[in-house]
Formats: structure tokens, C-alpha cells, sequence
């Protein structure tokens, strides 16, 4: 047994560094908390564009965040097949019900990880968004698609599925519980936390929603997963917030190993983490500053829109 499941192991990982690179991208921000002109909010969205097809990466937290900062934006979200759920949070997956009662051609099928439906008690009973509006989410159409390994989800376009934890950095709330598979109540660790990444000729994107499991912890396993390649762009909420300056500069440190070359903090990043992170990189502003809605990235840099 123990010798079929190193060949599966080995398989896998064979599968994975066959892989496809994009040529062309573009991910533009629909949800976080700092904006000008549109919707500003806590929570997170993204569309992720790549060779021509399109991925809605989380759906913020209000029912219409995302619908209308995408019409403002003259960004189309009709006939987008997949979405992608970086975790339960309702404030990455608030916005789902009402973007699939707009769109009834789009999000038939949403990636999700392995436990983003196991029950999560608090003081008043079970209250889990998710979980509670999953029957809903079904009958107008959604097809969940559990992760628990690397998979490419679009062809170029991969999740990490659950990510090990090999560094203790501890980037959710401790306080939370969770019951797992045992029906045992244990400390809520968001197990199905997951990020998308693809591979550049210049190197791997990453977008992540809250980076639970950890920024350092995430870019590890992509790096493990498809070796001698920098993470050289990297987009999202990171959960850095509140982080002690010696922690940020860890963080900093592990990053430059990885080869991050440009670095858009959105969401739980927070600004005044995002800017000790730029000092300790020795990056510039136009290569590492606050996301708003709007900014988006490319191939060629970051656009920050007005909010720089």
C-alpha cells in the first residue's frame, strides 16, 4: 500500500511539471477595502484573465459588491463558467447567490477546498454562509468541485488544494472551531484554504484570498510542486495585518528567496504591512503597493489606477 501510494505521489508531481504556460494575463480587482470611485469593502474578488479564459477568483462580501464595481469597471462577468472559492468566509463568498442570479450563464462550477462545508459551531448554534446557502447555490445551478491535491482547474490554471503547513505562521483566528471528519471540536485552522497560481515565462502568479495557511507556507509548496521556478508576481489578501515588524521581516526575507519580484497587498494584507514588506524587499512603489479596486496586473507590471 505504503509502495502504491508513493507511485501515485510521484505520478502527480510528474503530471504537474508537464505543465502549460500562460502568455498572456491580466487580474483585476472587483473587491477590497480601499477604492476611489467604486465600491470599497472588506473582502475580496478578482477576475483572472489568462490566453482567453476567464476565472472569477472569490466573490467579495456583499450581494452586489462585485456586480456593480465590474459594470463601473466595463468588465463582463457573462459566460464565465468557473469560480473559485479560496475559503468559506462570507467575505469571499458573499457575493456568489446574487452574481449567479445575474449571470445565470456564468459559475456553474465553483472550486472549492477539501472542508469549506464542515460544520463550524459558534455561541449561537451552527452559522456558516456557505454551508447554509449551498442548497440554494445548487438549485440555480452551482456545481462544487472539492480540491484537495494540486489540480489544474483551466487549462494553465492550478490550485494549490490544501496547503502543508510547514511554518508556524498561524494566519487565522484562534479562536474559532471547527468539527472534522472524527465529529471531534477542534481549533478552526481553515484547512480548505487555497490559492490559484500559473506559470509566466517570467515566472509563477500567485493570487491568494486571505493566505490562512501563510503566505510563506503557500509559495513553499508551489515551489515544491513545480520546482526551479521563481514566484515572481504575487496578488491578494495575505492576512500580514497586525503582524509584528520582525515577523514582516521573515516574511520579506523568504519572499526575495522565492524570487517575488512585484507585490500587490489587498484585502487583510494591510497598508502599513504592505509597506514595511515593500522596505524590507528594497522594491519600489511600482513594484510593491496597496491594491484597490481596479488595479489590475499583467504580464507588462501593476496598474493602480488613481489609489497608488
Amino acid at each position: 500500500m505504503k509502495k502504491m501510494t508513493l507511485i501515485l505521489m510521484f505520478t502527480h508531481l510528474i503530471c504537474v511539471s508537464q505543465h502549460s504556460k500562460i502568455e498572456n494575463f491580466k487580474i483585476t480587482i472587483l473587491s477590497t477595502m480601499l477604492s476611489d470611485t467604486h465600491v470599497g469593502e472588506w473582502g475580496f474578488s478578482a477576475l483572472i484573465e489568462a490566453d482567453g479564459q476567464k476565472v472569477l477568483f472569490d466573490t467579495g462580501s456583499r450581494e452586489k459588491t462585485v456586480i456593480q464595481n465590474a459594470n463601473e469597471l466595463n468588465i463582463n462577468l457573462d459566460h464565465i463558467d468557473n469560480v473559485f472559492l479560496s475559503h468559506n468566509h462570507k467575505d469571499h463568498t458573499g457575493g456568489l447567490i446574487s452574481l449567479k442570479k445575474e449571470f445565470p450563464n456564468s459559475f456553474s462550477k465553483a472550486h472549492i477546498g477539501e472542508g469549506i462545508f464542515y460544520s463550524r459551531p459558534n455561541s449561537n448554534g451552527t452559522s456558516h454562509y456557505i454551508l447554509n446557502n449551498k442548497n440554494s447555490l445548487e438549485s440555480l445551478g452551482v456545481k462544487f468541485i472539492t480540491h484537495i491535491n494540486p489540480s489544474q482547474i483551466m487549462k494553465g490554471l492550478w490550485t494549490t488544494g490544501q496547503i502543508p503547513r510547514k511554518y508556524d505562521e498561524k494566519n487565522w483566528s484562534e479562536l474559532g472551531k471547527i468539527i472534522d471528519l472524527n465529529g471531534k471540536l477542534v481549533e478552526d485552522t481553515i484547512p480548505e484554504d487555497q490559492s490559484l497560481f500559473f506559470d509566466t515565462e517570467k515566472g509563477i502568479v500567485l493570487v491568494s484570498g486571505c493566505g490562512h495557511a501563510g503566505l510563506i507556507n503557500t509559495i513553499n509548496y508551489i515551489k515544491n510542486i513545480i520546482p526551479n521556478r521563481p514566484i515572481y508576481k504575487i496578488i491578494g489578501g495575505f492576512h500580514l495585518l497586525n503582524l509584528k515588524q520582525n515577523k514582516l521581516k521573515w516574511t520579506a526575507k523568504k519572499m526575495k528567496e522565492f524570487g517575488v519580484k512585484y507585490f500587490v497587498g489587498a484585502h487583510c494584507t494591510g497598508l502599513n504591512s504592505t509597506y514595511s514588506i515593500r522596505n524590507f524587499m528594497n522594491l519600489s512603489s511600482k513594484n510593491a503597493l496597496v491594491g484597490s479596486v481596479g488595479t489590475y496586473i499583467t504580464e507588462e507590471g501593476i496598474f493602480p489606477g488613481y489609489m497608488q
